[in-house]
């Protein structure tokens, strides 16, 4: 399903915010919020994008907005559709969403957010992806890859950065029945989109989870945030996916679709990207060595060949 560029709207609904140059957050409410338009309700927690869109008295959200507590996103989300919906709005016309960091999503958010998908409420949850805490000094979360050098978890000559696997919020989330669900990277901005405007047409609580950069503590440059957000899609680091539930796909205990499916990766570094190359770039994975870069592909070989087997 190709974007409909007829329902984005040309108007700016989040401008003038103060966050740091380069940043794939911001961009990725941006878009979402031309997607979803001004009559979108939107709720974040404590995290970058409630700290660079709130400075008082300067607004930078064009639509209707509050901050959550870190933990609550998903229950305000809730409690909001609950007074649309008394007051007879339609949700197909004002989308309930949410922004909300990794480590708000993933880590302090993310009972509201299963209790918000059991009781199927009428939200978007959209996580934006930047890998650690960024907004209080780069801290780990439980969405820091392999390696990641932070301020909690340093990189030398003792050590090597994070030691624990990103969590997979994707298939968490999908493992709950949920009507809609997706991944998406800022670095493919029209696939975002479309996930979000399909999220938007599907009634019950949709979630999608973009990779969105942080220069400040991936330690790239600020003019790189997209190239790099695209090359961990094409080194195959991230895939683009979409589950659909059961009562919206038809598929008992519903389906995984792939929205990118390259042949191979390492055939054609060129198109594709390598994931070295992918890591190197970036400072924070700069104490990995050799054998822990490979470990890296073996982990990505394995889940695509997975992936591949299992889903359409």
């Amino acid at each position: 399903m190709a974007i409909n560029a007829r329902n984005i709207t040309d108007d700016e609904l989040f401008f003038g915010h103060k966050a740091c140059a380069g940043c794939g957050g911001s961009l990725a409410v941006r878009a979402a919020l031309k997607v979803l338009g001004p009559h979108a309700v939107v709720a974040l927690p404590a995290g970058c994008m409630s700290a660079v869109g709130f400075n008082f008295p300067q607004l930078c959200f064009s639509t209707n907005a509050i901050i959550t507590p870190f933990a609550a996103t998903a229950a305000v989300l809730s409690g909001i559709e609950a007074g649309l919906r008394v007051q007879g709005k339609k949700l197909e016309d004002c989308t309930v969403v949410g922004f909300a960091g990794d480590g708000g999503t993933a880590d302090i958010g993310i009972q509201a957010l299963s209790g918000a998908i059991d009781r199927n409420d009428d939200i978007l949850y959209i996580c934006y992806d930047n890998e650690a805490y960024m907004n209080t000094g780069i801290q780990k979360s439980s969405l820091t890859p392999f390696g990641a050098k932070t301020t909690t978890t340093p990189a030398g000559k003792n050590a090597h950065g994070c030691l624990t696997q990103k969590k997979n919020m994707f298939e968490i989330v999908a493992a709950h029945g949920i009507p809609y669900a997706a991944t998406a990277s800022v670095g493919y901005l029209p696939d975002f989109m479309r996930k979000v405007q399909r999220a938007a047409s599907i009634r019950g609580t949709k979630y999608i989870h973009v990779i969105a950069p942080c220069p400040t503590g991936w330690g790239c440059a600020v003019d790189d945030t997209i190239d790099i957000a695209k090359e961990m899609v094409d080194c195959g680091l991230w895939y683009l996916a979409e589950y659909e539930g059961a009562d919206v796909s038809g598929v008992p205990g519903g389906s995984f679709k792939l929205s990118r499916n390259p042949k191979r990766f390492e055939a054609d570094p060129v198109a594709f990207g390598s994931v070295e190359h992918y890591l190197r770039r970036q400072g924070r994975f700069r104490a990995l060595t050799d054998d822990e870069v490979a470990s890296v592909v073996a982990g990505r070989d394995a889940k695509w060949e997975a992936m591949r087997r299992d889903w359409v």
